[in-house]
């Protein structure tokens, strides 16, 4: 027999809510984007290891968050809850101040000193575990599950992704356009290299600021959807695992999402290199970084306007096309002029963060369609392998950053010297900062256009369905 469990009283859904969700994204991405942004950077160049070795770390660190995050997913849905309680929100004010001292640890300017090269690795690899593969995983899961149960609304969870995304925005335009002009500095033969000290006292405030954003986002949000429950033959986790592994919109929406990842996290990583390097100026980031994040913001208005017109497969998969032309062309330009590159990285931006936006809401809908093919909601072990999809794409991105620097003759020792790249290690930067995460772009569209299934009709059928079965569910459990 169906038990369901009474929706609690909560207030209407609203303003209150988007701003609760955006903190929550504020707060991850004071850790996610310095380490997407910093990370390899920090320890090529400062601590001195070589490139491959930290895109190593990176890819082995997402084989053991394949059972970290799903298993994170499986605990979130099965493990008990007490009447009235919150899911997801109780994990927030539990593991808000570990994920963020983790975090602060990465980026310890003495392990520079260290005289044993191994130690320097032991310290790169235990810290990133400890952040990315435990205390990330614990906070990211429910969090990014929060969505589905705080409104089934298509509308107002396109408000939800885009209110989310925004907290990134905000997020980067401090981590990616204040930073630069903390962390790099010009040392005596007047090349531009990046500050030990300096960062580590940047990484320790951004962790500061994430433990406000983690406690807005703990008091602001109200979760509101609880689903239904089995009273006895419960689902095994293996047959649960199989429901949501041939989920085929959860597929397409990882191939989307690993690409969508590769790409724009690989050029993020690269324009540091770019400005250093091609340009001779790692200061001219900031500008760069703010001409590319400013412009989003209006996707506030934008984004959830052109979603509900046009669908949010259509309108991702025309964005992104966009974006990746431009950066081929770009990459084709051979663009000398600082100013002028960061116009064309400022329009291909903005597309990318057309899709960014929208993003989060997409994983809701793939969750109502786990429903509707299963009856089991499964929120948690949902998210959870998407989340590890996207830290794939994450590591996938830094590896291919580390490789491919290294494949090119990227010398960590002449960069921790401040010294210059040889011509043609500069010229294949500006190869890599703009060729690759411009086809990954275009792959990232075509992915939307052929293999996620979810476009604007039939979400709306979902939708329609999950409403009538919730209304057919309540009914017949009053009546008994």
């Amino acid at each position: 027999m169906t038990v369901t469990t009474p929706k609690r009283p909560a207030r209407p859904f609203g303003f209150r809510d988007k701003i609760g969700y955006m903190f929550g994204d504020f707060g991850n991405d004071f850790t996610f984007l310095l380490q997407a942004m910093f990370f390899t950077l920090f320890y090529t160049n400062v601590v001195g290891i070589q490139a491959a070795h930290v895109g190593t770390l990176l890819l082995v660190a997402r084989i053991v968050d394949g059972f970290t995050d799903v298993g994170m997913g499986i605990l979130i849905d099965r493990l008990p809850l007490k009447p009235g309680s919150d899911k997801f929100r109780r994990w927030i004010k539990l593991i808000a101040i570990p994920v963020t001292v983790a975090s602060a640890l990465m980026y310890m300017s003495f392990v520079a000193d260290f005289n044993s090269y191994g130690m320097k690795i032991v310290w790169m690899c235990a810290t990133y575990f400890l952040w990315g593969s435990l205390c990330y995983t614990a906070i990211n899961i429910p969090y990014g599950s929060m969505a589905s149960v705080i409104s089934d609304n298509p509308d107002d969870r396109a408000q939800l992704s885009v209110w989310r995304s925004t907290g990134g925005t905000l997020a980067q335009l401090i981590i990616m356009s204040v930073l630069p002009l903390i962390v790099f500095v010009t040392n005596e033969a007047g090349v531009s290299v990046m500050s030990g000290p300096r960062m580590t006292y940047a990484a320790i405030v951004c962790s500061i600021l994430a433990v406000v954003c983690y406690t807005i986002c703990y008091k602001l949000s109200t979760e509101r959807i609880t689903a239904a429950e089995s009273s006895s033959n419960p689902v095994s986790i293996g047959t649960m695992l199989k429901t949501v592994l041939t989920n085929r919109a959860l597929l397409g929406l990882i191939a989307a999402a690993l690409l969508l990842l590769v790409a724009s996290l690989f050029l993020g990583q690269m324009v540091s290199y770019l400005f250093l390097n091609w340009f001779g100026n790692g200061k001219i980031v900031s500008a760069a970084n703010m001409a590319g994040l400013i412009p989003a913001l209006s996707l506030i208005v934008l984004a959830p306007l052109a979603a509900k017109r046009f669908g949010k497969a259509e309108v991702g998969a025309t964005a992104m096309f966009v974006g990746g032309a431009i950066l081929i062309v770009m990459w084709v330009a051979k663009i000398q002029n600082a100013s002028v590159w960061i116009v064309g990285y400022a329009l291909a931006m903005f597309c990318i963060s057309t899709f960014n936006y929208l993003v989060w809401a997409f994983i809701t809908d793939v969750i109502d369609y786990q429903e509707v093919r299963t009856g089991n909601r499964d929120d948690a072990t949902v998210y959870s392998v998407y989340s590890w999809a996207r830290k794939l794409g994450q590591a996938l991105a830094g590896g291919l950053t580390g490789f491919a620097l290294t494949g090119i003759g990227y010398d960590s020792v002449i960069a921790t010297k401040g010294l210059e790249q040889s011509e043609s290690v500069v010229n294949s930067i500006y190869t890599l900062a703009n060729l690759v995460p411009g086809i990954g772009c275009v792959l990232v569209a075509l992915a939307l256009m052929f293999l996620y299934p979810l476009k604007r009709n039939a979400v709306a059928k979902n939708v329609e369905f999950l409403r009538a079965k919730r209304a057919g569910t309540e009914s017949h459990s009053i009546e008994n």
